[in-house]
């Protein structure tokens, strides 16, 4: 039996969300109305996973969740509202060390729920087996068990920015023959934190990234990687040149497509077709790109997430000659994608996540 504690102020999601777990016959539910009364059940319940609703009385979801990393580390699933402050809250969360999301009904919450039951109980399930990082928060965890005063800390240490003159390779105007291509899921924020952060500002390739995400979520996601990383980090909301010396954040609610112009290639968002589950979809991203780039110059790197998307078309790019990259199952949160593409035998290289960034860079370099 999956243990899982379900945090909500709303009586009727409480009931909603029970409903759709009690179905499955190997959940066992608890509730708690608030932050407060959620710190007071874990120790008693001990959870395998919780849903926890970010805007709630008394003490709301981040501070909730803070404490639960520090105190009771655990799996946690952030339900959130489809806004740009619920985007910047939920992107918040993941800092702290929330490990996905699921988004909150509409105004026919009753209806949209039925719609939503298969992903909920799938993202909460793999939730429950996902591996939280020993060295997650334990720096502020031994912190608090030595009875030291926890002081407000920026969750990431931004670097300086370089100047925006170096912030581009030079080889910016030359024509684009080489192209990144990363897919990820649940625990990809974090991750693509790790990797994109270590590109170099001279980094010869373009880099076109397709996270699972809602559409209201991806742009503040590119934001908050621009932020981040020397190169610059872009949302694709319309048809952009592939240049070197930026990455490609892949629209949600959307595929994110390589495609030929006349004038050389471009990304774009591209409506998401019903045969892909999962968008912006993995699969056709690095399907695309292999229709107007040679095998040979592109590097695929599937990271974190459940499910199987980008594992077939990855391995098909393996076979065509292409270079491949699978995050190994002892950093993953979620050893889905990636896993999917080492059992297929799609994977060349099978690393932990703070050694792909290097890969890439020597995959980059060579003749």
């Amino acid at each position: 039996m999956i243990r899982l504690l379900i945090v909500d102020d709303s009586p009727l999601m409480r009931r909603l969300l029970g409903n759709v777990f009690a179905a499955e016959r190997d959940f066992e539910i608890a509730f708690a109305r608030n932050g407060l009364e959620a710190l007071e059940q874990i120790p008693v319940f001990s959870p395998d996973v919780i849903t926890l609703d970010i805007q709630m009385p008394e003490m709301d979801g981040l501070i909730c969740l803070d404490r639960i990393m520090l105190e009771h580390p655990c799996p946690v699933v952030m339900v959130s509202s489809l806004t740009t402050e619920g985007a910047d809250a939920t992107l918040k969360a993941i800092d702290l060390g929330a490990v996905d999301f699921i988004t909150k009904p509409g105004r026919a919450v009753s209806l949209e729920i039925e719609t939503l039951a298969p992903i909920l109980v799938e993202k909460v399930r793999a939730a429950s087996r996902a591996r939280l990082p020993g060295t997650l928060r334990l720096a502020d965890r031994v912190r608090l068990r030595s009875g030291l005063d926890l002081k407000p800390m920026p969750v990431t240490q931004k670097p300086l920015r370089p100047l925006s003159a170096i912030r581009r390779s030079s080889k910016a105007n030359s024509p684009v023959r080489n192209l990144v291509l990363i897919g990820t899921s649940t625990g990809g924020p974090p991750a693509l934190d790790a990797l994109l952060s270590r590109l170099p500002p001279d980094f010869p390739y373009p880099v076109v990234v397709a996270q699972h995400m809602p559409g209201s979520f991806t742009g503040p996601l590119a934001r908050r990687l621009d932020k981040l990383c020397a190169l610059s980090v872009v949302e694709v909301t319309r048809p952009m040149p592939l240049e070197c010396g930026t990455i490609y954040i892949g629209k949600g609610d959307a595929d994110v497509i390589v495609s030929m112009r006349p004038d050389g290639p471009v990304v774009l968002a591209a409506p998401s077709l019903p045969e892909h589950r999962w968008h912006p979809s993995v699969d056709r991203l690095v399907d695309s790109a292999m229709q107007h780039y040679s095998a040979s110059g592109l590097i695929g790197v599937l990271m974190t997430g459940m499910g199987s998307d980008g594992a077939q078309a990855m391995t098909r790019l393996r076979e065509q000659g292409g270079r491949t990259i699978a995050e190994s199952e002892e950093s993953a949160v979620v050893w889905g994608m990636p896993g999917e593409l080492v059992r297929r035998g799609g994977a060349e290289v099978v690393v932990p996540l703070e050694q792909i960034a290097d890969r890439i860079i020597a995959m980059a370099r060579l003749p």
